[in-house]
């Protein structure tokens, strides 16, 4: 089964390119369209299972397949190749299990829009460049995916491309990904590099990399540099401060865009890539110290962030870069498989939030549109009360709630309070992110039911003309939402920690992936907490106290006393203000780097370009024009002036040769 690794990526590109080239012209008809680019990812899904399912009874855990030879650099020999190990496997039953749903709420989201075929043409192409990424057996192959991912968030965050809003989201998008590609480069280079330079290893693959990453010796400047650089990349990509600005923004794509590249597969990508290069990373102390800390200011500033904005859409997005600080918190501390089996559970409970918040819009878009009304369809200030109207998304949307505040026995739980436990108690850990951590659970909670709240229940708050066009969404929208919000009730028994009876298979499942790094660098719970499940017990107790205060406090501040957010932000204004403007970061960003770049560009332009590189040229125009203009007086045509000039010249001659 290995050998058929290569279809996976391939049935979206095929996809991509039948409703690309002939969606428009030929086929029209969006229930074809919808059902070959929903097909061709669930055609990827069957091989992924088959893979998956293959790989986990074999004992020879990682395999790799190539399709052919790219290019021969000296003693370079990069292939194009495929890598499955426990890791590349389960992303890419995440990637096309949670893109096969997406693309299925999108037949009913994406109805009647007129770029439809171009919507799933994008769609199909970002999953094939998804699926590049987490296969590719090499980093060169893994770029193509980076950069793939890149270009098909700018095509979709800007599929609304009349609106400048939108525009203009694609175009920070891409740039801001550009500053964390850069750092890639910079950090695969030094690699390449010093192992090729210094020791005769010139590889790009990962499994030779992993292999003899001890040459570059444990903690030395070359291995934290291109750890360090690598991670500027993962920024860019999952959005972590400072390069998180640009996936609030995102949120003008479409909804199933959001659910798909914003929090189930493109964003986790430097999250994969951590992991992906965990032998590197465990090597350098300073940086996992870097990566724990950055992860956890970012998680608490985009949830300070979520407590004040009223676009259902933009809470969800702060709630990513939250989650997604979350998984570096786990990452910087050691706990690889943390990490990913948050990003897992992420994947099921965010993409459903998302895709419930794409439902709400979708009902308030047709109830404001019969009513002949322009207020905004994702403001939450014109909700409330839509749970007797929309039963099934009201039910799925809570349940995804209570799995991200971290409630048993849902996914959220598990992979949120193992977290926790390892940076309160590993070897790498650090008690101040694990106290942010902490904090930013509660947080989480607090803004996820306020989110809740002030969408489904309390007063209904919409325009009394458009409440009676409110409704429960179609099947194609509905169903996604039903499986989703399954897979975040039990996608976390998979790690069902030994305190609590289980056996922790996703640790175990992840062994050969992380287990090595993890031992020879000595990274682990402490040996003191190791076997100590009362730590382990009231620490849980802990987290499950912090979210029920979460919970408690939003409903009493939006169901029990709606009047007590009005009072404290009259009685705080200046940091509501703060909060509500996202502590001012994308204005010093513009100060800093936007305005100035404009000004050096206006200066290259007006005073270089045009008073240089212009002047020059039109210039030499100007002396051409005179000096023909002068000298078309010798040609006039006249032949006594032809004479006049043969004499001179010939007088001027004599007079040369007397004068010598």
């Amino acid at each position: 089964m290995y050998d058929k690794l290569w279809l996976i990526p391939f049935f979206p590109l095929v996809g991509s390119i039948i409703n690309g080239l002939f969606g428009k012209r030929f086929i029209r008809n969006e229930a074809a369209i919808g059902a070959i680019g929903t097909g061709a990812v669930f055609l990827s899904f069957l091989v992924s299972c088959s893979c998956f399912f293959t790989l986990l009874n074999d004992p020879v855990k990682v395999h790799q397949q190539v399709v052919a030879s790219w290019m021969t650099v000296g003693q370079l020999q990069v292939d194009w190749g495929f890598l499955l190990d426990p890791l590349s496997a389960l992303m890419i039953m995440v990637v096309t299990g949670v893109g096969s749903l997406i693309h299925l709420y999108s037949i009913g989201y994406m109805h009647g829009e007129e770029g439809f075929y171009r919507f799933f043409c994008y769609l199909n192409l970002f999953v094939c460049a998804m699926l590049m990424l987490v296969l590719g057996n090499n980093a060169l192959v893994m770029f193509i995916g980076w950069e793939g991912v890149g270009l098909c968030s700018y095509l979709l965050i800007g599929y609304y491309f009349e609106k400048k809003s939108a525009g203009d989201a694609a175009k920070k998008a891409f740039v801001v990904n550009r500053v964390g590609d850069f750092g890639f480069l910079v950090g695969l280079f030094t690699i390449f590099w010093t192992l090729g330079s210094q020791h005769g290893v010139w590889t790009l693959n990962f499994v030779e990399i992993s292999e003899n990453a001890h040459l570059l010796g444990f903690g030395g400047t070359v291995v934290t540099v291109a750890t360090l650089c690598f991670f500027l990349g993962a920024t860019g990509k999952s959005a972590q401060i400072p390069l998180y600005t640009w996936l609030p923004d995102a949120m003008e794509g479409p909804t199933p865009v959001s659910a798909l590249i914003h929090a189930a597969t493109m964003v986790t990508a430097g999250v994969y890539m951590i992991g992906r290069m965990n032998v590197l990373f465990a090597m350098s102390p300073t940086t996992m110290t870097v990566v724990a800390l950055i992860g956890a200011f970012t998680a608490i500033v985009a949830a300070s962030i979520g407590f004040a904005q009223n676009d259902i859409k933009r809470v969800l997005a702060y709630s990513t870069v939250s989650q997604l600080g979350f998984m570096f918190m786990a990452m910087g501390v050691g706990a690889f498989t943390a990490g990913i089996f948050h990003l897992m559970t992420h994947a099921f409970f965010k993409a459903c939030l998302f895709l419930g918040s794409g439902s709400v819009i979708h009902a308030m878009h047709h109830a404001l549109h019969h009513a002949h009304l322009d207020d905004d369809p994702q403001d939450m200030r014109n909700m409330g009360g839509l749970k007797k109207y929309m039963p099934i998304t009201w039910a799925t949307f809570g349940i995804s709630c209570i799995a991200i505040a971290g409630i048993p026995p849902l996914a959220g739980f598990f992979s949120k309070d193992e977290i926790l436990w390892w940076t309160f108690g590993s070897t790498r850990g650090n008690l101040l992110v694990w106290g942010i951590g902490a904090i930013t659970a509660g947080m989480t909670a607090f803004y996820m039911f306020r989110c809740f709240f002030m969408t489904f229940h309390g007063e209904q708050r919409t325009h009394k003309k458009a409440k009676d066009h409110v409704h429960e969404s179609p099947w194609v929208i509905t169903v996604p939402l039903m499986v989703l919000a399954f897979l975040a009730v039990v996608g976390g028994f998979v790690g069902v920690p030994a305190a609590l009876g289980g056996h922790n298979q996703i640790h175990h499942y992840f062994e050969p992936v992380f287990g090595h790094a993890q031992e020879v660098y000595k990274i682990g719970i402490k040996e003191a907490l190791e076997h100590s499940h009362a730590a382990e017990y009231g620490l849980m107790g802990l987290s499950i106290a912090i979210a029920v205060i979460g919970i408690g406090i939003a409903f009493t501040m939006y169901l029990k006393r709606p009047e007590l957010p009005g009072r404290f932000t009259a009685r705080f204004s200046q940091l509501h203000r703060w909060v509500y403007n996202k502590w001012f970061v994308d204005e010093a960003y513009d100060v800093l780097f936007v305005n100035s770049t404009k000004k050096f560009a206006t200066f290259c332009w007006k005073g270089f370009d045009v008073k240089v590189v212009d002047g020059v040229v039109n210039g030499t125009g100007k002396l051409v024009n005179v000096l023909s203009t002068a000298l078309r007086y010798t040609q006039s045509g006249l032949l006594h002036n032809y004479a006049l000039t043969m004499v001179l010249g010939t007088v001027v001659m004599v007079a040369i040769f007397l004068l010598q």
